[in-house]
């Protein structure tokens, strides 16, 4: 079963409203985030069953006017409830499967973001006479300083990623070698242009043009953007699609990067395999074992060459420039060392 259908499934056991709140609003957006939201809502509805509405027999006979009375004191009520809540599934057998859900400040936050925008969405087509939510408080979060890999770190993961034979054998090498000049196309595709993962995943082989060195990435919101290549990252992307032509396993004639089984490479594979390279070569943290820290990791470094923020928020694909602040604070914690490094607590100069 495709995500589509496994969405729209989904979707047909919700009221109309939320499945017409989530195909215009979310239109653009891949399919792991409409079902992500679809959930979200699903959870807040079986809340108000549970609690307010008791006389509403299925979550799809909910209505518009239902919406209209729900209060502050149910969305406070919902926000304490999502801290941990109990939850009934039932499995292909007709079995119930009960689960204990819990979600952090961050989960918490995200929930009340889908509501809020399902509460927005009615409010501003006339469905309800108020949007209720604008009054909830979201939970404060502390955020957690994620680095950039540093110089030396990103040497040595391009090492092992150009140069794998030098640290496997066996079964590993044949599974390297079977995938390096990929590996080495997709990671400095990755460093060398700081497009999301999601981006990157979903290229086809006509969004290459080596004529204009660039591709066309479609980025979060459905906006299409040219991505301009670094003669590097053009150099093993040619040498990568010859081979790609080449390849009588493919499954997926579009796709750009293919799995081992010649299906679209998943966000999910592409993560696996670089925290296997950042382990094989002593990058244990996991933030830096992540595809973002090498996003990041590219902004920090456009941002150290002087490259004016504006510009970098473009690179990036970022509408909002707030966004693209926080990277020149990881830049900015380099300076403040270089300088107290420098330091003489005697005064002289």
């Amino acid at each position: 079963m495709s995500k589509h259908t496994k969405l729209m499934n989904f979707l047909s056991n919700l009221p109309d409203f939320v499945f017409d709140y989530i195909e215009i609003a979310y239109n653009g957006e891949s399919v792991n985030t409409q079902i992500g939201y679809s959930i979200d809502i699903k959870t807040f509805l079986e809340y108000l069953q549970k609690f307010k509405f008791k006389d509403v027999e299925d979550i799809e006979d909910f209505t518009v006017k239902h919406m209209e009375e729900v209060s502050l004191p149910d969305l406070n009520g919902f926000t304490a409830y999502l801290k941990e809540y109990e939850t009934d599934t039932i499995t292909i057998d007709g079995k119930h499967v009960k689960r204990i859900r819990r979600n952090s400040a961050y989960g918490i936050n995200r929930k009340l973001s889908g509501i809020r925008g399902l509460f927005a969405y009615l409010y501003k087509n006339d469905f309800i006479s108020q949007n209720i939510t604008d009054k909830v408080d979201f939970k404060k979060i502390h955020q957690k300083m994620k680095r950039p890999l540093t110089t030396q770190e990103t040497v040595k993961l391009l090492d092992v990623i150009y140069n794998g034979e030098k640290y496997y054998e066996g079964r590993d090498l044949t599974e390297y070698k079977n995938r390096k000049q990929r590996d080495i196309a997709l990671f400095t595709a990755y460093l060398g242009t700081g497009c999301r993962v999601s981006e990157l995943v979903n290229l086809d082989m006509h969004d290459v043009c080596f004529e204009t060195s660039s591709f066309v990435v479609t980025r979060k919101g459905g906006d299409e953007q040219e991505v301009f290549m670094p003669v590097q990252v053009e150099n093993e992307l040619f040498i990568y699609m010859q081979e790609r032509c080449e390849n009588e396993n493919a499954k997926d004639e579009n796709a750009l990067f293919l799995s081992r089984l010649g299906k679209r490479m998943s966000a999910q594979g592409v993560e696996k395999i670089l925290k296997k390279y950042c382990s094989t070569v002593g990058i244990y943290d996991p933030d830096k074992a992540r595809p973002h820290a090498l996003r990041r990791t590219f902004a920090c470094n456009l941002i150290a060459d002087g490259v004016d923020i504006k510009m970098v928020a473009e690179l990036m694909g970022h509408k909002n420039i707030e966004v693209t602040h926080k990277y020149y604070t990881q830049y900015a914690i380099e300076k403040r060392k270089e300088v107290m490094r420098g330091f003489d607590i005697k005064g002289n100069r």
